[in-house]
């Protein structure tokens, strides 16, 4: 959990604004450290959460966690974290092995016109559920749904109509009905050409922008490389008035370490002053 980002954005796991869609996207950088730090934030919080571990598996998660202090283990056991593994639940449909169970959110790899409507199906039953878990009488907070990377769903085949259909119903659902918040990270390679291809980032990026209340877009130093100072992060609240989306924006730049990372405004790093 990152105390500086948490002032930024004026948080914390004790008060934090409930029904928000927080759009995380980046281009030529990495902005995973964002998805570690709503992970770790949001345990703190006792919040259920699902996240779908799209690119990543379930042990990644739990070593970088484990440096901020939380423990991704003892929550799924408890029932406050449903984490659904997608690099191993689609090594079970593409080759099948006997005896082995098969996850039925993950069977749009079979064909992908079908859609997302299981992998909704997944998400809404794990953020309804109680939990249980071996403390049956634990009580969480509001649901919240974490997605490491949406954009890996076009590489599978899946159209960007129908993500966008499901990051709207996991909205509907978590945002809307249940009250719970909910984070998604979408990359951008910045070679993408414009072309109307449906099946685009750009496309998608665009797509969840109109859909979210925050976003926090991650990129790379327009100076290029520096050792000090690993990137800059665009934060945009988004507002719906009665005339329409008014957006505020603030530029930081930003040092990732070993257990957590330094945001400050752009030019005022001790390495530049």
């Amino acid at each position: 959990m990152f105390t500086e980002l948490n002032s930024i954005l004026n948080t914390s796991p004790d008060s934090f604004t409930p029904g928000e869609f927080i759009l995380v996207s980046d281009r030529q950088s990495d902005a995973s450290f964002l998805i570690h730090h709503f992970l770790s934030f949001y345990l703190r919080a006792r919040c259920k959460v699902c996240f779908l571990g799209l690119v990543q598996s379930f042990s990644h998660y739990s070593a970088v966690i484990q440096r901020l202090g939380v423990s991704l283990t003892q929550a799924k056991e408890k029932g406050q974290l449903m984490f659904l593994e997608g690099l191993k639940e689609s090594l079970s449909i593409l080759i099948p092995q006997e005896g082995s169970t098969e996850c039925q959110a993950m069977d749009f790899l079979r064909d992908p016109a079908v859609g997302l409507r299981s992998l909704y199906e997944f998400v809404r039953s794990s953020v309804t559920s109680s939990g249980g878990g071996e403390d049956v009488a634990e009580e969480w907070g509001p649901p919240v749904l974490l997605v490491d990377d949406l954009s890996v769903l076009l590489s599978l085949g899946v159209s960007t109509g129908a993500v966008l259909d499901f990051s709207h119903y996991c909205r509907a659902a978590v945002c809307s009905q249940l009250q719970g918040n909910m984070v998604m990270l979408v990359r951008c390679n910045g070679e993408e050409e414009e072309d109307g291809d449906d099946e685009g980032s750009e496309r998608l990026l665009k797509g969840l922008t109109h859909q979210c209340s925050l976003t926090l877009h991650v990129q790379g130093l327009p100076t290029g490389y520096c050792r000090d100072i690993h990137g800059q992060v665009e934060v945009c609240w988004r507002r719906r008035q009665g005339d329409g989306q008014h957006a505020q924006k603030k530029l930081f730049q930003y040092k990732v370490h070993d257990k957590g990372a330094s945001f400050f405004a752009r030019g005022t790093s001790s390495v530049v002053l």
